[in-house]
């Protein structure tokens, strides 16, 4: 605790803030994951369980799958109505991706930014005290800030890569209901 205390009264302003926004950022993308990695499985679920149902001979998509609300405001069944289903499916299973990439691509230069003042600030300090043990100290206390943007970085990037992986499962799901029921219709044709 004492080295804590320490490096919060040695270092810059700049560092202490760039290091507070990348905690803010960290808090953000966990929870932008975690939620939708939860409800993303949740629909994964529901989309593979009505697939299932067409697969075993059901004539259309189950109540609660996605395609259901597009197919039952319509009075005839279409490829665009599917095809809008699909957009639709699309736009809402990708929801938060955008914020991870922005995020997974900022935070190493928020880092570096830290880095940058806190080493201006470091070499302006040596004329006064002088020698190599005030540059170690405060090249190595400015180097946290590229390391915590770096740290953020990597978890942003790789919820990223999580959910878009998810998200192209659940619209392969959708896009399979959308051929069954239309293989369906085509038979009964």
């Amino acid at each position: 605790m004492e080295n804590f205390s320490e490096f919060l009264s040695q270092s810059h302003v700049v560092t202490l803030g760039v290091l507070a926004l990348l905690s803010l950022y960290f808090i953000a993308i966990n929870w932008i994951f975690f939620y939708r990695l939860l409800s993303i499985n949740a629909w994964v679920a529901r989309e593979t369980q009505s697939l299932e149902q067409l697969l075993m001979g059901s004539e259309n998509v189950m109540t609660n799958a996605y395609l259901h609300k597009f197919l039952s405001s319509s009075s005839k069944v279409t490829r665009e109505i599917f095809d809008l289903g699909m957009f639709a499916a699309t736009k809402e299973s990708t929801k938060g991706l955008s914020i991870l990439s922005i995020v997974a691509s900022t935070t190493p230069f928020i880092g570096l930014f830290g880095t940058v003042v806190s080493i201006l600030d470091t070499f302006d300090n040596i004329g006064g005290a002088g020698g190599m043990n005030i540059i170690a100290a405060g090249v190595s206390d400015a180097l946290i800030a590229t390391a915590g943007g770096i740290f953020v970085a990597i978890f942003a990037y790789t919820y990223h890569q999580i959910l878009k992986r998810r998200a192209f499962e659940l619209n392969a799901m959708i896009r399979m209901q959308r051929d069954a029921v239309l293989a369906r219709m085509a038979e009964d044709k």
